[in-house]
């Protein structure tokens, strides 16, 4: 009769079930450090979203918009990374914006982030005369547009600067805020709608050459920017160094009128502005 064969080498116990429980916990930690990561490298180097605060980029962006911003055509700088880590000085694999360009950048002076368009890059002479930008010596085409009108809401009221008076009309129930509007064109073709409320202060600009390393910025809705035309001690940003740039405004894949709460999920989309979602912003925006 033949005796059962005899297992070869040391025999292996089913693992206790506290090993198991560690295991497990080290598993599920590992998965959500990778996703920490994964989502740390995506806003770091590739993408992240910025929500419009302001006004001062009207018509082209409304309050409530919320963009994707890339962050590799411009290279990277320590204003790339989640709360500057890492930080270090000047910008990797940098490129230089193009007028046009609507940019996500840190203010010189203080912590938050703003959204201007780029106007000037470096070298160039700045002037403004009577609301109208001269680059270089040479006046940009600007054209009487009709009046814009701005659906009125909660995020977006009729916001005007002193001395305009704000300008509303009915069409049915929706109320609009009217606004003067003109089509400005950069050298090269980039073209974009701008306000310009009255006169002012803010029509007014010395030529200026634009350091190196800085770029002047400027928002759409020209007497409601506090942008490169003013000293960041009153108010504006100046200058803005290109390593303060965080990266370029994409596309909006979201928008809200205001009228949605967190704890009333049926209202994010009954205030959603559907019309706004797919706008791109390339230096070409209406």
């Amino acid at each position: 009769m033949r005796r059962p064969a005899m297992p070869r080498g040391p025999i292996q116990a089913d693992a206790a079930p506290s090993e198991r429980a560690d295991n497990g916990t080290l598993g599920i930690a590992r998965f959500i450090l990778t996703l920490a990561l994964l989502a740390w490298a995506l806003r770091s180097f590739v993408v992240a979203p910025f929500s419009i605060p302001s006004g001062s980029m009207l018509p082209t962006l409304y309050i409530g918009d919320y963009l994707m911003v890339a962050k590799w055509p411009y290279g990277y700088s320590r204003y790339s990374f989640p709360w500057g880590i890492p930080s270090f000085d000047g910008r990797l694999f940098e490129h230089l914006p193009k007028r046009g360009d609507v940019v996500v950048f840190r203010h010189p002076v203080e912590s938050n982030d703003l959204i201007k368009r780029v106007i000037g890059l470096p070298g160039d002479t700045i002037e403004l005369r009577g609301g109208q930008v001269i680059l270089n010596g040479r006046p940009l085409p600007r054209v009487a547009l009709r009046p814009y009108n701005l659906p009125m809401s909660a995020n977006t009221p009729c916001k005007v600067v002193p001395p305009a008076s704000p300008l509303t009309a009915g069409v049915g129930d929706r109320m609009y805020c009217i606004y003067p509007a003109f089509r400005e064109t950069l050298p090269g073709g980039p073209s974009y709608t701008t306000l310009d409320q009255t006169e002012g202060l803010a029509d007014e600009f010395p030529a200026t050459k634009v350091p190196a390393g800085h770029v002047f910025l400027m928002g759409d809705n020209r007497d409601d920017s506090a942008d490169s035309r003013f000293d960041p001690v009153t108010g504006g940003v100046g200058m803005v160094p290109v390593e303060n740039i965080i990266g370029r405004a994409t596309v909006t894949f979201w928008s809200t009128d205001g009228g949605a709460t967190y704890w009333k999920p049926w209202t994010w989309f009954s205030a959603l502005r559907i019309d706004r979602i797919g706008n791109g912003y390339s230096g070409d925006a209406e």
